[in-house]
């Protein structure tokens, strides 16, 4: 009975302590539990809550992009009627801009192809015209007939055709007074040299222009005006050991001179170096075989433009196109001794100019200085005496002075004439006639 009374109390006393001790956090716990399963249960029915809300916006967005897919449908159709409108319109204007450009082409096409057509059949025609003119001229007769019509066409030209002056015509009149005046000197002072002084004149003159030419500083002082007294001085203290008494009188006459420009008293001193040589032909009778023999160089040059430009090459030393210039003229040659003095000379003292154009203007001043003027006659065949004879009197007849004519043979000109006095031509020519015509053939 003791024991099952102990055991009663132990098991009272196990009770209690559980109920102290364990029952209240296990209860604690469970509480807890309790509300975190009434928290989830809560966040579950605001879940499905949500959920049940998102059903329903969702429904309203379908409904909406529904609505929306609705009206774009229906504005797409509208713009796809509109735009088929457009395309229509803008289909039949770029129709007709592509018909009316395409006429337009078809014009500029038809009118191009008249045009090649009207060129060839002018071409056609004028080589056609050219065969028929040389088988023409190609009996002598009817050649020299082309000839004779170009002087009886020259004929009527003389009321129209101005007289033409050989030189220069660009002097001022101070220098063109100076340069008078220092001719009227030379031809004074010249008159009693033999040949040989005449040379060596020429020989002095030459080298005072080269001085002049590499002493612009010089130039200048005994060209300007003024000071007749102090300029003649320094002229004879500079050269009166380099030259002889004449040359220093004429330059003497030359510096107290009144010229325009420096330039027209250096260009002076070279134009007496060139008198002085062709005074020397004149001396000796031989101005027309020299005149002759500078326009026969003249006209090699002209066909030879890589010759005129080796002796015109400055950087080339002087003694270097000498040499060839003499290697030209060599022994043999039958070149005048004059003549090849006076393109030794123009070669040594070409400034700033080409060598052809020096040996025309040398050419044309031999001649000038028998009161000539020179006519340049290019023709197809050798002209007969007659027709020379007649051509000279007419270019005298029109031109006012006596005339110097030096014919130049051309095959190319096929007939007729072709006649350069100074820098004025008189075209009459069968190949000018059909080069005009080619130059109307539509291109």
């Amino acid at each position: 009975m003791g024991t099952f009374i102990g055991q009663l109390i132990g098991f009272a006393v196990i009770v209690l302590i559980m109920m102290k001790y364990v029952v209240p956090p296990v209860r604690k716990l469970m509480l807890e539990r309790q509300a975190a399963v009434r928290a989830e249960l809560e966040e579950s029915a605001n879940a499905a809550k949500r959920l049940a809300d998102a059903d329903v916006f969702r429904a309203q967005r379908v409904a909406e992009g529904r609505l929306e897919a609705s009206h774009i449908i229906d504005e797409a159709e509208s713009d796809s009627v509109r735009i088929a409108e457009q395309l229509r319109i803008q289909g039949g204007v770029e129709a007709e801009r592509i018909g009316v450009q395409g006429g337009q082409q078809v014009l500029l096409l038809r009118s191009q192809l008249v045009r090649e057509l009207r060129g060839e059949l002018g071409a056609e025609a004028l080589g056609r015209a050219g065969e028929i003119v040389k088988a023409y001229v190609a009996d002598p007769v009817e050649l020299s007939g082309t000839v004779d019509r170009f002087l009886d066409e020259l004929e009527t030209m003389a009321p129209r055709v101005k007289a033409s002056v050989v030189g220069r015509t660009d002097l001022r009149p101070a220098s063109r007074d100076a340069q008078a005046a220092v001719l009227a000197k030379f031809n004074e002072q010249v008159a009693p040299l033999g040949v040989d002084d005449l040379s060596r004149f020429a020989e002095e003159l030459a080298a005072v222009y080269s001085l002049l030419r590499k002493e612009p500083v010089l130039a200048r002082h005994l060209g300007e005006a003024g000071g007749a007294e102090a300029k003649g001085q320094l002229l004879n203290r500079l050269l009166a050991n380099q030259v002889g008494p004449v040359a220093l009188a004429i330059l003497g006459a030359a510096v107290s001179a009144r010229w325009s420009a420096t330039d027209d008293f250096v260009a002076c001193v070279q134009y007496l170096a060139r008198l002085g040589l062709l005074e020397r032909a004149e001396r000796e009778q031989q101005v027309d075989e020299v005149a002759d023999q500078l326009f026969r160089f003249g006209r090699v040059l002209a066909a030879q433009p890589r010759l005129t430009s080796l002796l015109s090459d400055y950087q080339e030393p002087v003694t270097a196109r000498v040499a060839l210039l003499d290697s030209i003229l060599g022994a043999g040659s039958g070149v005048n001794p004059t003549t090849k003095a006076l393109l030794t000379q123009t070669v040594t003292l070409l400034h700033g100019a080409r060598a052809d154009d020096a040996v025309l203007d040398l050419a044309e001043l031999s001649v000038a200085r028998s009161g000539e003027i020179v006519a340049e006659v290019s023709a197809a065949a050798d002209l007969t005496a007659a027709q020379r004879i007649r051509l000279t009197e007419l270019l005298t007849r029109i031109y006012h002075s006596p005339v110097s004519v030096h014919q130049v043979i051309d095959p190319r000109l096929l007939g007729g004439l072709t006649v350069t006095v100074g820098d004025e031509v008189i075209e009459g020519s069968l190949s000018s006639r059909l080069a005009a015509a080619a130059t109307k053939i539509p291109s």
